[in-house]
């Protein structure tokens, strides 16, 4: 992998057979692509620590199970870890595989996080060589009331408050929205006003199935995509506000926030449990530029008919260029992206595997 220069932008894919690295200057007109890597792996999430320029990815194989593979020369070589992220033998759990990895903040160098199937917590202070679990979420007195999604019972958000090293919200389905402001010793969950339509109680305490859990640019205001809608918090996840009125269908997995501006975010809407696929056939990115108050289909470039495919929970990502370019992948193997927010869409590459995640990083200073 070649050495980034100022202003390039970096496009991390993971898909059902390896990893893919695009690279692109700051126009986002032409790109290169390396990969793939890890063949024969499923690379559930693919992404960079912005502290140091380390890449991490979560790798699995039907023989081999799972494991947390890092690069500190952008890709050439790869290292695994100290045995994994497994749980303790008295839990009587098994890790599954890994399903999102989060570089922790610049104030906490070294610590990275990963959440796993089933569902849990894990925090590695030496850069990801060597993981233990968050007890305090592991083990919560709620977990006998976890469910598993289709998915699994998976824990696949983690969003660290960036102006406070004791606080961190995590998204578990199915369980909901967790929060902790004790550096993780203990955890309630925050998830009032957010709907578990399946469930007796469509207003529990938890037990909802949360799609993507994402922070604004001001490191406040929250928001999700939810099994049962789309939802925004203004009190750090103590209520929630539905806000999914005007998007075609209440259902869905991605979402894409703005790097800068706390009102605008992205998602993509899905027919439903039983037929998740896109709406009429037609692959539609909606954007609200007012904290979801109102949305408004953007989909110029995108298949208006038969277009009959997912778009999955860690598949859409955001850069940080002056247009702030979205980027999203589907489950038939084609990368789109836009470079002015959506109002123009193009197809970056087809043809790649199923897509798992998405992640953009840029342009680069």
């Amino acid at each position: 992998m070649k050495t980034m220069r100022k202003g390039d932008v970096l496009l991390l894919v993971g898909t059902a057979k390896g990893g893919f690295i695009f690279r692109s200057d700051a126009r986002r007109q032409k790109w290169a692509i390396e990969g793939p890597l890890f063949k024969g792996s499923m690379n559930h999430h693919f992404t960079l620590d912005p502290r140091d320029g380390t890449l991490f990815a979560s790798t699995f194989t039907e023989w081999w199970g799972c494991d947390i593979q890092r690069s500190q020369n952008g890709g050439r070589t790869w290292k695994k870890t100290n045995g994994g992220a497994r749980y303790e033998a008295e839990s009587g759990l098994s890790v599954k595989c890994v399903w999102h990895i989060r570089p922790g903040r610049a104030s906490e160098p070294s610590v990275v996080y990963a959440g796993v199937d089933p569902a849990g917590l894990f925090r590695s202070d030496d850069g990801g060589v060597n993981w233990a679990e968050v007890k305090g979420l592991n083990r919560h007195e709620t977990r006998n009331r976890w469910t598993p999604g289709k998915g699994g019972m998976i824990l696949h958000s983690i969003a660290p408050d960036p102006h406070d090293v004791k606080r961190m919200h995590v998204a578990i389905s199915a369980a909901g929205v967790f929060y902790t402001q004790d550096g993780g010793t203990t955890w309630q969950p925050r998830n009032r006003g957010t709907r578990a339509d399946f469930m007796p109680d469509k207003l529990p305490e938890l037990g909802q199935c949360v799609h993507k859990l994402l922070r604004a640019a001001d490191g406040k205001r929250l928001y999700q995509q939810n099994h049962c809608g789309i939802y925004r918090s203004d009190s750090s996840g103590e209520s929630w506000t539905d806000i999914s009125k005007g998007v075609t269908s209440r259902f869905g997995f991605c979402m894409g926030v703005h790097p800068r501006d706390r009102d605008t975010a992205w998602v993509i809407p899905i027919t439903g449990p039983e037929f998740r696929a896109c709406p009429e056939g037609k692959l539609s990115v909606f954007r609200t530029r007012n904290a979801g108050r109102g949305w408004h289909r953007v989909a110029k470039g995108l298949p208006e008919r038969n277009a009959h495919l997912l778009v999955l929970r860690e598949a859409m990502s955001v850069d940080s260029g002056d247009g702030a370019g979205v980027y999203f992948g589907t489950s038939t193997g084609q990368l789109f992206h836009t470079r002015d927010q959506g109002s123009q869409w193009d197809l970056l590459q087809d043809f790649l595997p199923p897509i798992y995640s998405v992640e953009a990083f840029g342009p680069f200073d």
